[in-house]
């Protein structure tokens, strides 16, 4: 079933998380009318290949055009070709930006997908999942709505104030123009009387639109302070977990939509106090209510409205490379770089006027002088407004270049006590916020930055992000001196989470605790154990020459690169100890094989199956680990259907029958083969064929033999030959 169909399957919950994944950079329209086409194509290695992306853009547009032509409905018909035009305006001069928007949307449905049928959440997800809770929404939707109301009311009730006293001040006047001859008569003391009454109620309805005011203020001050703030930092929160593969992130509109309704009262009543000072001007008295509390009330507001615009600038797509959209937050000396922030306040009068500039490094920790940069290219741009979305106020800067500074202050730069990937940086955004006379500085920055010179650093750089954003939220705690453990229930769900995104199937409880015992030894529960930096990426594994994560992290590329579709077809158990592998094996069929990770070798796979010795008794064999500079050459799955294994002269054969846990491996694997023969006549064809020579068996690879042999002792070394 392809994957759109099974996203259409799924429960409404994550259909509104598929919903969140598609705007004018990736319309939905596209996904549906050239789903088969677009999941045909390699868009993970598009993103990294310009001439490929290049090529497959123009594909795109092609088969949009067939599409747009085949159409019968003509509103559908008119949609594609607004479409088509969009797509070549925003993408024609970046086919890679193209590729990885495509690249990342459909990561993300196999994330959803997954998650569709995933057990409990572990604890990083547990601690965002109330932010969406239904119920807190439909809670603040009121609260706000309630503040709206009483707003739009004091808005008539001032009206009403006003037109109270242009009749007291019309009376007044007007008794003050008759002649003096008549102030002592009858009439006259009447009227005094009369305008005495108006006074008195004018003074109490002034008191009174001053107080509700004084409710407003401070209903507003309580749903920022109990709401909006809690909000606003737990979807921060949420975004640090995406950044590291935790579930899709959403609700910035919603939270756009309570502080521009926030934002739109407390400047309705800014409007409020100033139409009552005007007032004032026209009629005063001793003990006036304006004059004495509108100060306080005026200074109230503008705190709040300072605050709130503040806050409300954010930045909503943290800084990533196109070329790696699954590693954000790591940045590539001269290479372009991608970030958006965005004013979570809707205001048709600043519009086009609020200018960001971008700042490096605006906080470096003192005394730290170690890899330094600037910013290459321009770092001042003016937010727009997105028309064709939500109208949101925002900015995005896709041209971004780090240089490196050699020298400061004439001064070569010397080496800190830290290595490059674990350097934090940050990137700082300003701009300058006037409207009605209030001028607000703003201010906000990205999560810490890892800065890298080489690819080779990407690792190292990616185990630093991955291990701060799952520690902290303090936004400006750059450094790694003394970093926070980890306790194994938080690092083995962001373990899991690279596996969902890069592959789109996380890890199971079985595999996650291999992982634990090979970081931590045996314990009766991993969950509370806890990991440090060091024994997480810097140490290496006993009796090896790499670290934990490095050796994970090369498993990853092998899986993205050559395995995925047998990856996310599970025909690879992946993570499994020797004895759990004797223990899965050793009362199977011969020709029972499974498919694990090599615990010897950097981004190995292997295989090991059931032979029948002589004797009767069961041996498991284990071939040589093929890495990625092998499988480049042939797909594994041919690998699988065309393996030979020579013994004692005997008529090479195929060892592997049945996959574990007995499934027939053309049942397993046959979708997966890949055809290579050559049909250009007059050659005849010829394919590659793996042989394993077996000359001896040796004691070691009885059920009964040790358990901690390597990968490869007395393994077959495979060989290929045509």
């Amino acid at each position: 079933m392809s994957q759109w169909k099974q996203i259409q399957q799924l429960e409404f919950k994550y259909l509104e998380q598929v919903d969140y994944l598609y705007d004018d950079n990736f319309p939905m329209g596209i996904r549906q009318v050239l789903s088969d086409w677009i999941e045909s194509q390699d868009w993970d290695m598009a993103a990294h290949h310009e001439s490929m992306a290049t090529v497959l853009l123009s594909n795109l547009l092609s088969q949009l055009d067939r599409q747009c032509s085949q159409e019968q409905n003509f509103l559908q018909r008119h949609n594609l070709k607004n479409i088509n035009k969009q797509l070549q305006i925003q993408y024609k001069a970046y086919p890679l930006l193209m590729a990885g928007v495509i690249s990342t949307s459909l990561r993300e449905e196999r994330r959803i997908i997954a998650s569709a049928n995933l057990p409990e959440p572990g604890p990083l997800e547990k601690s965002v999942q109330n932010s969406v809770a239904f119920e807190r929404q439909k809670n603040m939707d009121n609260r706000v709505v309630m503040i709206r109301s009483s707003v739009q009311m004091l808005d008539l009730a001032v009206k009403c104030l006003e037109d109270m006293q242009d009749d007291f001040d019309l009376r007044f006047k007007t008794t003050q123009s008759r002649d003096p001859a008549d102030r002592n008569t009858e009439g006259m003391e009447q009227e005094v009387t009369r305008l005495q009454e108006i006074l008195n109620n004018l003074d109490f309805k002034r008191k009174e639109i001053l107080s509700k005011m004084s409710d407003v203020i401070k209903e507003i001050d309580a749903l920022i302070a109990s709401q909006l703030n809690p909000e606003l930092m737990e979807w921060k929160r949420r975004q640090q977990i995406n950044c590291i593969g935790g579930p899709l992130l959403t609700g910035l509109d919603q939270l756009q939509n309570w502080f521009t309704l926030a934002a739109q009262s407390l400047f309705q009543m800014k409007r409020q106090l100033d139409k009552l000072g005007e007032l004032i001007l026209k009629v005063t008295y001793a003990s006036d209510p304006i004059s004495l509390q509108r100060p306080q009330l005026e200074e109230q507001v503008k705190y709040l409205i300072d605050h709130l615009i503040k806050s409300s600038f954010v930045v909503e797509k943290q800084p990533w490379m196109p070329t790696h959209p699954q590693k954000p937050l790591i940045i590539k000396t001269g290479v372009q770089f991608t970030t958006k922030v965005r004013l979570l306040v809707k205001l048709p009068e600043v519009d086009y006027q609020l200018k960001v500039k971008t700042i490096f490094d605006k906080y470096l920790p003192p005394g730290r002088v170690h890899c330094q940069f600037f910013i290459l290219t321009s770092t001042t741009k003016v937010m727009d407004v997105e028309e064709s979305s939500n109208g949101c106020l925002s900015v995005e800067f896709r041209h971004l270049q780090l240089k490196e500074k050699k020298y400061v202050n004439g001064t070569k730069v010397n080496e800190g006590p830290l290595s490059v990937t674990e350097e934090l940086h940050s990137l700082s955004f300003e701009a300058q916020f006037n409207i009605q006379g209030i001028h607000i500085d703003l201010e906000t920055c990205s999560f810490p930055l890892v800065v890298i010179s080489s690819v080779s650093q990407l690792t190292g750089g990616w185990a630093s992000i991955m291990w701060y954003n799952m520690l902290t939220d303090e936004p400006r705690v750059l450094s790694f001196i003394i970093p926070p453990r980890a306790s194994w229930g938080q690092l083995s769900e962001v373990l899991s989470w690279q596996f969902s995104t890069f592959t789109g199937r996380g890890l199971n409880r079985e595999q996650l605790c291999m992982l634990g015992e090979k970081l931590m030894g045996q314990q009766a529960s991993h969950n509370e154990c806890q990991v440090s930096w060091s024994k997480f990426c810097k140490e290496n594994i006993p009796g090896k020459p790499f670290s934990f994560w490095m050796w994970l992290d090369f498993i990853l590329e092998l899986i993205k690169k050559h395995l995925l579709p047998i990856w996310n077809d599970n025909c690879i158990m992946g993570f499994v100890s020797k004895e759990t592998e004797r223990a899965c094996l050793k009362d199977k069929e011969p020709g029972t094989f499974l498919l694990r990770f090599s615990e010897s070798h950097l981004g190995g796979i292997t295989f090991t199956w059931v032979k029948q010795s002589d004797s009767g008794e069961a041996k498991l064999i284990s071939v040589e680990p093929y890495t990625k500079s092998r499988l480049s050459a042939l797909p594994f799955a041919n690998i699988i259907r065309d393996y030979k294994v020579i013994a004692d002269g005997e008529v090479p054969e195929n060892p592997l029958k049945f996959l574990y846990p007995g499934i027939p491996k053309d049942e397993s694997f046959r979708r997966h083969y890949n055809s290579q023969q050559s049909k250009v006549f007059p050659y005849i064809s010829s394919t590659w064929i793996p042989i394993s020579t077996l000359q001896c068996v040796h004691n070691s690879l009885l059920l009964s033999s040790n358990l901690s042999r390597p990968d490869n002792a007395c393994r077959p070394a495979p060989k290929m030959c045509i």
